[in-house]
């Protein structure tokens, strides 16, 4: 016979468990986006008197600021069911095709990176928003003929991190657009206070300041550091994360006071030191980093610029001041002048 697993009931959840978890579910429950939060509670609020599916909705910003976690809301929000897939997975017209056929009145079809849709996936894809209905060709040759087929109202909910990538047609038909922004550290400070409440963390106020300070404006930087502090603290401290041990933590893992990591100080260093402050071009300054250019421009330089370390230029990427004062350098003539994103105002 089968050996019976008894889980106690302190046992921690699995990976998979634990990462949907830390999902909120409802408007009430997502915390920052204030303004976003109530177009939405307008717009789901209004389709639910109506009892109809809700306007399409187009969902922009960076990285990690809670696209994902937002389609489910809003599928929770409407008692729908959310099919969720993106758009490099839909590689040919059928299996979009596929996915809208299957869909029931109301159902919320989730679309990941839906600027990487193929345009002929992307065609489909317009009379099924505008019209509820599916064009589909049977047979080749000159025996072919297109029939149409209904479809039941369902909500399209995209998310892009490229907004500038999804063509105008497209863009058109959704109902609602928003564009997500970067967080404040005090609302990064209470994501982090109800996702150690869900792994059964013990974190105090100190420590929840610290993490969400050095999280890049990102709530998913946050929880993944909070995890690596939790490990610090399980190992090295008492269990508990405190401002002195989440500042140990960080310091280990060379996240720095306001988030730079090894390669955003690598990059800085090497405009600053290596080059002596004068204007690198993209594929140098990757080079001397070790990185490909792709990942210096797409995941390292938009904090940078954000936070006021570098600016782009006609001849190339230079230093501000404000880089060489963090690097604790002094600064050389010449350097930019440039405020901060996520410094505080003096």
């Amino acid at each position: 016979m089968a050996r019976e697993e008894v889980l106690s009931p302190n046992a921690a959840p699995s990976e998979h468990a634990e990462e949907t978890s830390l999902r909120p579910r409802h408007l009430g429950e997502f915390v920052g986006q204030p303004q976003l939060r109530e177009h939405l509670e307008i717009v789901l609020g209004a389709a639910r008197q109506r009892a109809q599916a809700a306007d399409h909705i187009l969902l922009a910003g960076p990285p990690g600021l809670g696209k994902t976690s937002l389609a489910g809301i809003v599928a929770t929000e409407m008692g729908a069911r959310l099919q969720p897939t993106s758009g490099p997975a839909l590689e040919r017209a059928g299996d979009l095709a596929a996915i809208l056929t299957n869909l029931d009145d109301g159902d919320v079809l989730f679309i990941d990176e839906v600027h990487r849709l193929p345009r002929a996936v992307e065609e489909v894809l317009y009379p099924a928003m505008e019209d509820f209905q599916l064009d589909i060709v049977i047979g080749k040759g000159p025996s072919a003929r297109s029939i149409r087929l209904d479809l039941p109202r369902f909500t399209l909910v995209a998310a892009t991190t490229r907004t500038g990538l999804i063509t105008g047609p497209l863009r058109d038909r959704f109902g609602f657009v928003a564009r997500l922004d970067y967080y404040a550290a005090s609302d990064l400070a209470s994501i982090v206070t109800r996702t150690a409440t869900i792994l059964g963390v013990s974190l105090d106020e100190g420590g929840a300041q610290e993490i969400a300070r050095r999280s890049r404006g990102t709530p998913r930087i946050a929880i993944r550091l909070l995890k690596r502090v939790r490990d610090f603290a399980e190992m090295r401290a008492d269990g508990t994360i405190s401002a002195v041990t989440a500042r140990a933590a960080l310091a280990l893992f060379e996240v720095d006071e306001i988030g730079l990591d090894k390669v955003d100080r690598a990059i800085l260093s090497a405009l600053c030191r290596t080059f002596g402050g004068q204007p690198v071009g993209l594929g140098t300054l990757a080079v001397a980093v070790g990185e490909q250019p792709e990942t210096v421009e797409d995941v390292y330089e938009p904090f940078l610029l954000q936070n006021g370390l570098l600016q782009r230029t006609p001849r190339g990427r230079v230093a501000t001041a404000a880089a060489y004062a963090h690097l604790g350098l002094p600064v050389v003539p010449g350097a930019a002048e440039t405020p901060g994103l996520f410094q505080d105002p003096e």
